[in-house]
């Protein structure tokens, strides 16, 4: 079996345009949630989201391809390419890579736009044509594709989509193929831009969505959350085998030992306990630890009411309340399919620098969620973490990654 390493990172996030400030603003515990203004949501009881902001699509793109394509293929483009950057790699490096990237709601935005246009159309009667790379610019598959065509890359790709967990999935698959002998380096992460009237009204009448109206309404773990905030963005990885990478002298974050990809085969909406326990043991059996070799949990913890006493009962039934944990989307949102990619690269920099990064906006905690919820930056010692990605339909995806410094 061949080892598995992160050598560069890249993102688009609420809270900066690469991964480096993002990074710095996490670890200040500075949200990046605000007031919609993609479009006009006043009227709606869902007001807050995490945007990407003052984004130059064209530094990655040219000006056709930014008309043509969905936002969530932009921002995949423009983070895979700041992680082959990252990395030290050129595009004559990697034309035997691979990529996988997750997305949940792929070009959901340019369906909505188009879908306006035709009713419109309808009511006016004026013709209105729908714009011809509607369907496979919108596709989960076309952010693979863009990026694959960008960086020259002709191996092994394919696209994910497993809910909130297709960014974290496409990490853990990455790691597999790497682990199993596939001789290139892959680029995986996830990309989404769902920040529109129809996705906040979707999860919205599901119960998913926070109605607080302020930068506060992130609140994993709090007594009084009520939901999660809706949130875009990309973040990629790149992962390569050990000596690969030692070989070109590249700089590795972290080692990545172990992956999950499970399912409850419980509920549409609901997560259960069992469930995810079960999916962060097959991740330190796949990594061959034991629970107690776990020094830092970067949780899923999503700031709805049942996702997080679901997590946190999960976590004690595995590790018990003693073990710090963490949210990164008390800062960013949830990003969806982007979340479990950067919070996957947010814990390999924790381990790296040896630093907890908080959770804000937990002012009283719930007794619900009994665990060791860290809310002000902490440094420690950290060998190895987890980090947890859980979606709608009990989809589960636990990574487990390890220190380098004695590799």
């Amino acid at each position: 079996m061949k080892r598995v390493v992160i050598t560069g990172i890249g993102a688009v996030t609420p809270l900066a345009n690469n991964f480096q400030d993002s990074w710095a603003l996490v670890k200040k515990g500075i949200p990046g949630i605000d007031t919609i203004t993609r479009f006009d949501a006043s009227a709606l009881k869902w007001t807050i989201s995490g945007e990407v902001k003052e984004f130059d699509a064209s530094l990655f793109l040219t000006k056709k391809e930014v008309l043509r394509l969905d936002s969530f293929v932009q921002y995949a483009v423009a983070a895979a390419s700041m992680a082959m950057e990252n990395a030290g790699l050129t595009k004559f490096e990697i034309d035997r890579a691979g990529v996988i990237i997750g997305s949940s709601r792929g070009g959901i935005i340019t369906i909505e736009k188009e879908l306006e246009k035709s009713f419109a159309s309808r009511i006016t009667h004026h013709t209105s044509r729908i714009t011809p790379y509607l369907m496979p610019s919108t596709t989960i598959s076309m952010a693979v594709s863009c990026v694959s065509q960008k960086l020259g890359i002709k191996g092994h790709c394919i696209g994910i989509s497993n809910a909130c967990a297709s960014g974290a999935n496409a990490i853990g698959e990455a790691y597999r193929l790497i682990k199993h002998g596939y001789a290139g380096l892959t680029i995986a992460g996830g990309a989404e831009a769902p920040i529109c009237r129809l996705c906040i009204e979707g999860y919205g009448m599901s119960g998913a969505l926070s109605r607080v109206n302020g930068r506060s309404a992130s609140k994993p773990f709090d007594k009084f959350r009520d939901g999660f905030v809706i949130s875009e963005g990309a973040c990629i990885l790149v992962l390569e085998e050990y000596k690969s990478a030692v070989k070109r002298n590249a700089k590795i974050y972290a080692e990545v030992i172990g992956y999950s990809n499970t399912t409850d085969a419980f509920h549409i909406t609901r997560p259960d306990v069992q469930g995810e326990a079960h999916a962060m043991r097959a991740a330190l059996d796949d990594a061959g630890i034991s629970p107690e070799d776990v020094d830092y949990i970067n949780a899923h913890g999503t700031s709805t009411p049942i996702g997080d006493k679901t997590e946190a009962q999960a976590i004690i039934s595995v590790f018990g309340k003693n073990i710090p944990a963490s949210s990164i989307k008390s800062m960013t949102g949830h990003m969806l399919a982007a979340s479990g990619a950067f919070e996957t690269a947010c814990a390999a920099m924790s381990i790296k620098e040896g630093v907890i990064p908080p959770t804000i906006n937990l002012t009283e905690r719930d007794p619900d969620c009994d665990i060791h919820v860290v809310t002000e930056k902490k440094e420690a010692d950290i060998k190895i973490a987890i980090t947890n990605s859980f979606g709608f339909g009990g989809l589960n995806a636990v990574l487990v990654l390890k220190t380098t410094d004695n590799i």
